[in-house]
């Protein structure tokens, strides 16, 4: 007999941190508004509200741009310690349903309510509740998804945002992924999705005609990943007791990158992501080591690292050259990355995705 399906929920606030500056300032509700370091310190937007997006602003993109899209666009710098207070609220309220909590950033979570006896045991009840209750309590709303497993939870809470709930039974998580473009996987950015494109895969359900060796071969180990993936498998459980050890951004090139100087400049753009990240997990003063990633045409890969207490360009450059005369070769993969000490209240940054919806 096959076990019965988790019960999955997936809890993310609705642009977090400027959710709790329009909180805290109402008129700033009618402002377009992005949460991020100055422009003239190479800073970059780590939240903003739905009137800053619809001029196109996002997470992760460079202040000083944002601003070349709005400029009438208010910018204010974090206020950490107040976003961390509302994150232990939230996570005070998921704890009166499961001990199962797996935070991923400080705004975001997953919870294994299985066994909860909350709500008659209904996933989609305890959601509901628990969306009422972050607004009641901290001011500010919340979108769920619900689902047998962590990926699909995942994008179900994306799919009515912004105060938003859908549900994924587990009879319907086929059909539900199937229709879903491949950009929509986990682990898949903006240079996969376009390479699957190129080979023909525009939705899951054109993936799934690509056998395991198919994948693996075009996408090494990953192509593991998306086999499952694309059916909507997912057997990961949720885990309240990982500590997060780094934070890192990484990104795939087709074509490779041919040389070092190639590698060089592709650097700013990944070092402004790793900024954002580090800002959005509350990392900074947790900072102890510095390392650079890279993966050859060969797929050999290598790290290089040092002791470090900030991400500093100029330093990733030196470690970049230095992983690169290890290969010499073209490079399909750069990453840069910072290992973290231990720190009070260090909170985890989400593995999914880029922006803070």
């Amino acid at each position: 007999m096959n076990a019965p399906a988790r019960k999955i929920i997936h809890c993310d606030c609705d642009c977090f941190y400027a959710a709790v500056e329009m909180r805290d300032n109402p008129a700033l509700r009618e402002v377009a508004l992005a949460v991020g370091g100055r422009p003239d310190q190479r800073g970059v937007v780590a939240t903003c509200n739905y009137e800053a997006r619809r001029y196109g602003i996002h997470s992760a993109m460079a202040t000083a741009q944002a601003l070349k899209l709005c400029p009438d666009l208010v910018v204010i710098p974090p206020a950490m310690e107040k976003y961390r207070i509302a994150s232990r609220q939230i996570l005070a309220i998921y704890g009166d349903y499961t001990d199962l909590i797996e935070p991923l950033s400080l705004d975001e979570a997953y919870l294994d309510v299985t066994d909860s006896p909350h709500c008659k045991g209904s996933a989609t009840l305890i959601a509901q509740e628990i969306r009422k209750r972050i607004f009641a309590t901290v001011g500010i709303t919340a979108s769920a998804g619900v689902a047998p497993n962590k990926f699909v939870a995942k994008i179900a809470s994306d799919w009515n945002k912004p105060d938003g709930l859908c549900l994924v039974r587990p009879d319907e998580v086929d059909a539900f992924v199937a229709a879903l473009p491949v950009k929509k996987l986990h682990g898949v950015g903006k240079v996969t999705a376009a390479k699957l494109n190129n080979l023909g895969a525009h939705t899951c359900a054109d993936l799934r005609s690509w056998t395991m060796l198919e994948l693996q071969h075009h996408f090494g180990s990953f192509g593991t990943r998306l086999h499952d993936l694309c059916r909507g498998i997912d057997n990961r459980a949720v885990c309240n007791e990982r500590e997060r050890k780094s934070v890192s951004v990484e990104e795939t090139y087709t074509p490779d990158v041919p040389d070092l100087p190639a590698c060089i400049a592709l650097l700013p753009e990944l070092f402004d992501n790793l900024n954002a990240r580090i800002a959005r997990a509350g990392a900074g003063k947790s900072v102890q080591k510095l390392f650079v990633k890279l993966k050859f045409a060969d797929f050999h890969q290598t790290t290089v690292e040092c002791v470090g207490t900030a991400p500093h360009v100029g330093q990733y450059a030196k470690l970049m050259e230095t992983g690169y005369a290890r290969g010499m070769q073209p490079v399909r993969l750069l990453g840069v990355g910072v290992r973290l000490g231990e720190a009070e209240n260090l909170e985890q940054l989400s593995l999914f995705a880029d922006a803070d919806v």
